[in-house]
Protein backbone atom coordinates (compact mmCIF):
# COMPACT_ATOMS: atom_id res chain seq x y z
CA UNK A 1 0.00 0.00 0.00
CA UNK A 2 1.94 3.35 -1.11
CA UNK A 3 1.71 5.61 2.30
CA UNK A 4 2.17 8.80 0.01
CA UNK A 5 -0.40 8.23 -1.93
CA UNK A 6 -2.74 7.23 0.38
CA UNK A 7 -1.61 10.89 2.58
CA UNK A 8 -1.89 12.98 -0.57
CA UNK A 9 -5.50 11.50 -1.60
CA UNK A 10 -6.49 12.31 2.16
CA UNK A 11 -5.28 15.63 2.29
CA UNK A 12 -6.69 16.71 -0.71
CA UNK A 13 -10.27 15.64 0.61
CA UNK A 14 -9.27 17.48 3.95
CA UNK A 15 -9.15 20.83 1.07
CA UNK A 16 -11.94 20.09 -0.73
CA UNK A 17 -14.38 19.75 2.13
CA UNK A 18 -12.93 22.50 4.54
CA UNK A 19 -15.98 23.94 5.89
CA UNK A 20 -17.02 20.46 6.77
CA UNK A 21 -14.19 19.56 8.36
CA UNK A 22 -14.31 22.87 10.72
CA UNK A 23 -17.45 22.03 11.48
CA UNK A 24 -16.41 18.30 12.46
CA UNK A 25 -13.49 19.90 14.67
CA UNK A 26 -15.50 22.41 16.58
CA UNK A 27 -18.59 19.81 17.01
CA UNK A 28 -15.73 17.19 18.45
CA UNK A 29 -14.15 20.18 20.52
CA UNK A 30 -17.59 21.38 22.08
CA UNK A 31 -18.17 17.61 23.12
CA UNK A 32 -14.93 16.52 24.20
CA UNK A 33 -14.63 19.24 26.50
CA UNK A 34 -18.19 18.69 27.94
CA UNK A 35 -16.55 14.79 28.80
CA UNK A 36 -13.10 16.25 30.07
CA UNK A 37 -14.87 18.07 32.50
CA UNK A 38 -17.64 15.82 33.62
CA UNK A 39 -14.72 13.52 34.10
CA UNK A 40 -13.18 15.96 36.13
CA UNK A 41 -16.09 16.92 38.02
CA UNK A 42 -16.08 13.89 38.97
CA UNK A 43 -12.51 13.43 40.11
CA UNK A 44 -12.93 16.71 42.58
CA UNK A 45 -16.24 14.79 43.99
CA UNK A 46 -13.88 11.91 44.57
CA UNK A 47 -11.16 14.14 45.90
CA UNK A 48 -13.10 15.99 48.40
CA UNK A 49 -14.82 12.89 49.29
CA UNK A 50 -12.16 11.31 50.10
CA UNK A 51 -10.73 13.62 52.10
CA UNK A 52 -13.66 14.72 54.40
CA UNK A 53 -14.11 11.23 54.71
CA UNK A 54 -11.03 10.66 56.70
CA UNK A 55 -11.52 13.87 58.50
CA UNK A 56 -15.00 14.26 59.46
CA UNK A 57 -16.28 12.89 63.07
CA UNK A 58 -19.36 12.05 64.61
CA UNK A 59 -20.49 14.14 67.09
CA UNK A 60 -22.32 13.11 70.33
CA UNK A 61 -24.08 15.89 71.83
CA UNK A 62 -24.80 15.74 75.74
CA UNK A 63 -28.04 17.09 77.06
CA UNK A 64 -27.62 20.41 78.51
CA UNK A 65 -29.53 23.06 80.52
CA UNK A 66 -31.03 24.10 77.20
CA UNK A 67 -31.56 21.01 75.66
CA UNK A 68 -35.04 20.26 74.76
CA UNK A 69 -35.09 16.55 73.09
CA UNK A 70 -37.22 14.12 75.03
CA UNK A 71 -33.92 12.39 76.05
CA UNK A 72 -33.17 15.44 77.76
CA UNK A 73 -36.19 15.61 79.96
CA UNK A 74 -33.72 15.94 83.43
CA UNK A 75 -31.85 18.84 82.10
CA UNK A 76 -28.14 18.58 81.97
CA UNK A 77 -26.58 14.97 81.38
CA UNK A 78 -25.05 13.11 84.43
CA UNK A 79 -21.63 12.37 84.71
CA UNK A 80 -23.44 9.06 85.34
CA UNK A 81 -24.68 9.50 81.60
CA UNK A 82 -21.48 10.49 80.63
CA UNK A 83 -19.15 7.99 81.37
CA UNK A 84 -22.13 5.61 80.18
CA UNK A 85 -21.51 7.18 76.86
CA UNK A 86 -17.70 7.15 76.92
CA UNK A 87 -17.77 3.44 78.26
CA UNK A 88 -20.19 2.24 74.74
CA UNK A 89 -17.96 3.90 72.40
CA UNK A 90 -14.94 2.13 74.42
CA UNK A 91 -16.36 -1.20 74.56
CA UNK A 92 -16.13 -4.24 72.73
CA UNK A 93 -18.72 -3.81 70.32
CA UNK A 94 -18.18 -0.33 68.74
CA UNK A 95 -14.35 0.33 69.68
CA UNK A 96 -13.33 -2.00 66.58
CA UNK A 97 -15.13 0.68 64.53
CA UNK A 98 -13.12 3.54 65.76
CA UNK A 99 -10.28 5.09 65.35
CA UNK A 100 -9.96 8.11 67.30
CA UNK A 101 -11.99 9.76 69.95
CA UNK A 102 -12.03 13.18 72.17
CA UNK A 103 -14.42 14.76 74.25
CA UNK A 104 -15.08 18.37 74.78
CA UNK A 105 -15.89 19.58 78.12
CA UNK A 106 -18.76 22.53 78.42
CA UNK A 107 -16.21 25.11 79.24
CA UNK A 108 -13.56 23.92 76.01
CA UNK A 109 -17.11 23.60 73.90
CA UNK A 110 -18.28 27.61 75.21
CA UNK A 111 -13.98 28.32 74.23
CA UNK A 112 -14.80 27.03 70.97
CA UNK A 113 -17.91 29.25 70.61
CA UNK A 114 -15.99 32.73 71.22
CA UNK A 115 -13.47 31.45 68.96
CA UNK A 116 -15.58 30.97 65.79
CA UNK A 117 -18.51 33.51 66.74
CA UNK A 118 -16.97 36.25 68.97
CA UNK A 119 -17.57 37.00 72.60
CA UNK A 120 -20.35 38.95 71.62
CA UNK A 121 -22.25 37.09 69.52
CA UNK A 122 -21.31 34.08 72.17
CA UNK A 123 -22.34 35.68 75.75
CA UNK A 124 -25.71 34.47 74.57
CA UNK A 125 -24.70 30.98 76.51
CA UNK A 126 -23.01 30.58 79.72
CA UNK A 127 -20.04 28.08 80.03
CA UNK A 128 -22.92 26.24 82.02
CA UNK A 129 -25.03 25.77 79.09
CA UNK A 130 -23.00 24.65 76.45
CA UNK A 131 -22.58 20.67 75.64
CA UNK A 132 -20.20 17.94 76.28
CA UNK A 133 -19.12 16.44 72.91
CA UNK A 134 -17.77 13.27 71.87
CA UNK A 135 -16.07 13.93 68.48
CA UNK A 136 -15.82 10.64 66.76
CA UNK A 137 -13.50 9.55 63.88
CA UNK A 138 -14.73 6.05 62.32
CA UNK A 139 -12.17 3.89 60.72
CA UNK A 140 -14.72 3.36 57.88
CA UNK A 141 -17.06 6.72 57.73
CA UNK A 142 -19.75 5.04 55.99
CA UNK A 143 -20.33 3.19 59.35
CA UNK A 144 -20.93 6.07 61.00
CA UNK A 145 -24.81 5.37 61.46
CA UNK A 146 -24.08 2.62 63.93
CA UNK A 147 -22.82 5.29 66.64
CA UNK A 148 -26.92 7.00 65.69
CA UNK A 149 -28.34 3.58 66.11
CA UNK A 150 -26.42 2.43 69.26
CA UNK A 151 -27.75 6.13 71.10
CA UNK A 152 -30.87 6.64 69.60
CA UNK A 153 -33.11 7.24 72.68
CA UNK A 154 -30.44 7.20 75.51
CA UNK A 155 -30.82 9.22 78.56
CA UNK A 156 -28.46 12.12 78.50
CA UNK A 157 -27.66 12.15 74.80
CA UNK A 158 -29.52 14.40 73.02
CA UNK A 159 -28.26 13.77 68.99
CA UNK A 160 -25.52 12.21 67.13
CA UNK A 161 -24.09 14.14 64.02
CA UNK A 162 -22.15 13.02 61.14
CA UNK A 163 -20.40 15.91 60.50
CA UNK A 164 -19.91 14.52 56.90
CA UNK A 165 -23.83 15.10 56.12
CA UNK A 166 -23.31 18.82 56.03
CA UNK A 167 -21.36 18.46 52.43
CA UNK A 168 -23.73 15.77 51.29
CA UNK A 169 -25.77 18.52 49.45
CA UNK A 170 -22.52 19.97 48.06
CA UNK A 171 -21.59 16.38 46.70
CA UNK A 172 -25.26 15.91 45.21
CA UNK A 173 -25.00 18.94 43.67
CA UNK A 174 -22.02 18.28 41.90
CA UNK A 175 -22.67 14.99 40.97
CA UNK A 176 -25.72 16.44 39.20
CA UNK A 177 -23.70 19.08 37.52
CA UNK A 178 -22.12 15.80 36.25
CA UNK A 179 -24.77 14.37 34.82
CA UNK A 180 -25.96 17.12 32.88
CA UNK A 181 -22.36 17.46 31.47
CA UNK A 182 -22.39 13.90 30.36
CA UNK A 183 -25.69 14.18 28.62
CA UNK A 184 -24.73 17.37 26.75
CA UNK A 185 -21.44 15.61 25.75
CA UNK A 186 -23.30 12.03 24.47
CA UNK A 187 -25.64 14.20 22.35
CA UNK A 188 -22.57 16.38 21.32
CA UNK A 189 -20.57 13.09 20.35
CA UNK A 190 -23.67 11.61 18.36
CA UNK A 191 -24.32 15.19 16.75
CA UNK A 192 -19.94 14.85 15.65
CA UNK A 193 -20.30 11.28 14.66
CA UNK A 194 -23.11 11.79 12.38
CA UNK A 195 -21.38 15.28 11.27
CA UNK A 196 -18.12 13.06 10.41
CA UNK A 197 -20.19 10.28 8.07
CA UNK A 198 -22.11 12.94 6.04
CA UNK A 199 -18.35 14.44 5.64
CA UNK A 200 -16.55 11.63 4.44
CA UNK A 201 -19.93 10.95 2.03
CA UNK A 202 -19.42 14.10 0.53
CA UNK A 203 -16.19 13.69 0.01
CA UNK A 204 -16.84 10.20 -1.83
CA UNK A 205 -19.45 11.62 -3.88
CA UNK A 206 -17.33 14.44 -5.08
CA UNK A 207 -14.84 12.02 -6.08
CA UNK A 208 -16.32 9.25 -7.50
CA UNK A 209 -14.92 9.87 -10.77
CA UNK A 210 -11.42 8.99 -8.86
CA UNK A 211 -12.92 6.12 -7.24
CA UNK A 212 -14.33 4.47 -10.24
CA UNK A 213 -11.05 4.71 -12.06
CA UNK A 214 -9.41 2.86 -8.93
CA UNK A 215 -11.55 0.16 -9.03
CA UNK A 216 -11.00 -0.20 -12.82
CA UNK A 217 -7.06 -0.47 -12.31
CA UNK A 218 -8.20 -2.79 -9.68
CA UNK A 219 -7.16 -1.13 -6.52
CA UNK A 220 -8.49 -2.69 -3.40
CA UNK A 221 -11.18 -1.48 -1.13
CA UNK A 222 -8.75 -0.98 2.21
CA UNK A 223 -6.85 1.27 -0.36
CA UNK A 224 -9.57 3.34 -1.64
CA UNK A 225 -11.38 3.13 2.32
CA UNK A 226 -8.18 4.27 3.94
CA UNK A 227 -7.89 7.78 2.73
CA UNK A 228 -11.49 9.37 3.70
CA UNK A 229 -11.14 7.18 7.00
CA UNK A 230 -7.71 9.40 7.56
CA UNK A 231 -9.56 12.33 6.92
CA UNK A 232 -12.18 11.91 9.32
CA UNK A 233 -9.26 11.02 12.28
CA UNK A 234 -7.47 14.12 11.18
CA UNK A 235 -10.74 16.29 11.59
CA UNK A 236 -11.40 14.27 15.08
CA UNK A 237 -7.77 14.63 16.74
CA UNK A 238 -7.46 18.54 15.78
CA UNK A 239 -11.06 18.27 18.03
CA UNK A 240 -9.47 16.57 20.54
CA UNK A 241 -6.67 18.10 20.68
CA UNK A 242 -8.39 21.53 21.41
CA UNK A 243 -10.68 20.10 23.74
CA UNK A 244 -7.68 19.04 25.74
CA UNK A 245 -6.17 22.09 25.38
CA UNK A 246 -9.11 23.36 27.05
CA UNK A 247 -9.39 21.29 29.65
CA UNK A 248 -5.60 21.40 30.55
CA UNK A 249 -6.22 25.38 30.94
CA UNK A 250 -9.28 25.21 32.51
CA UNK A 251 -7.42 23.27 35.53
CA UNK A 252 -4.69 26.02 35.03
CA UNK A 253 -6.25 29.28 35.15
CA UNK A 254 -9.69 28.41 36.28
CA UNK A 255 -8.92 25.88 39.19
CA UNK A 256 -5.28 26.79 40.27
CA UNK A 257 -5.37 30.39 39.19
CA UNK A 258 -9.10 31.34 40.50
CA UNK A 259 -10.89 28.90 42.39
CA UNK A 260 -8.21 27.45 44.48
CA UNK A 261 -8.04 31.17 46.17
CA UNK A 262 -11.57 32.01 46.38
CA UNK A 263 -13.09 29.01 48.34
CA UNK A 264 -11.70 28.32 51.11
CA UNK A 265 -13.95 25.57 52.28
CA UNK A 266 -12.70 23.50 49.73
CA UNK A 267 -9.42 21.76 50.73
CA UNK A 268 -8.17 19.98 48.07
CA UNK A 269 -8.42 20.34 44.47
CA UNK A 270 -7.58 18.27 41.17
CA UNK A 271 -4.29 19.18 39.86
CA UNK A 272 -2.68 19.21 36.57
CA UNK A 273 -1.57 15.67 36.78
CA UNK A 274 -5.75 14.91 37.02
CA UNK A 275 -5.95 16.81 33.97
CA UNK A 276 -3.24 15.16 31.89
CA UNK A 277 -4.42 12.10 32.47
CA UNK A 278 -7.89 13.10 30.63
CA UNK A 279 -5.82 14.30 27.79
CA UNK A 280 -5.46 10.45 26.73
CA UNK A 281 -8.84 9.49 27.02
CA UNK A 282 -10.05 12.50 25.14
CA UNK A 283 -7.90 11.93 22.18
CA UNK A 284 -8.80 8.15 22.54
CA UNK A 285 -12.17 8.69 22.14
CA UNK A 286 -12.32 11.16 19.32
CA UNK A 287 -9.88 9.15 17.12
CA UNK A 288 -11.79 5.75 17.67
CA UNK A 289 -15.43 7.23 16.97
CA UNK A 290 -14.14 9.04 13.84
CA UNK A 291 -12.36 6.04 12.65
CA UNK A 292 -15.72 3.68 13.35
CA UNK A 293 -17.93 6.42 12.05
CA UNK A 294 -15.97 7.35 8.88
CA UNK A 295 -15.17 4.23 7.92
CA UNK A 296 -18.66 2.77 8.04
CA UNK A 297 -19.65 5.90 6.14
CA UNK A 298 -17.04 4.89 3.50
CA UNK A 299 -17.58 1.32 3.18
CA UNK A 300 -22.12 1.84 3.00
CA UNK A 301 -20.93 4.67 0.20
CA UNK A 302 -19.13 2.06 -1.79
CA UNK A 303 -22.00 -0.53 -1.56
CA UNK A 304 -24.27 1.76 -3.30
Amino acid sequence: MRIGLILTEALGGLRRNISMVISVVLVTFVSLTFVGAAILMQSQIGVMRGYWAERAQVAVYMCSAVSEADTCIDGTASEEQVEAVRAQLEGEALAPLISSMTFDTREETYQKLVDQLGADQASVLTPDQAFEVFFVTMKDPGQSQVLAEAFSGQAGVEQVQDQLQYLEPLFSALTVATYIAVGIAVLMLIAATLLIGTTIRLSAYARRKEIGIMRLVGASNRFIQTPFVLEGVFAAFLGSALASAAVVAGVHFGVNGYLRGRVPFITTWITMGDAALVVPVLIGIGVILAALSAGFAIRRWLRT
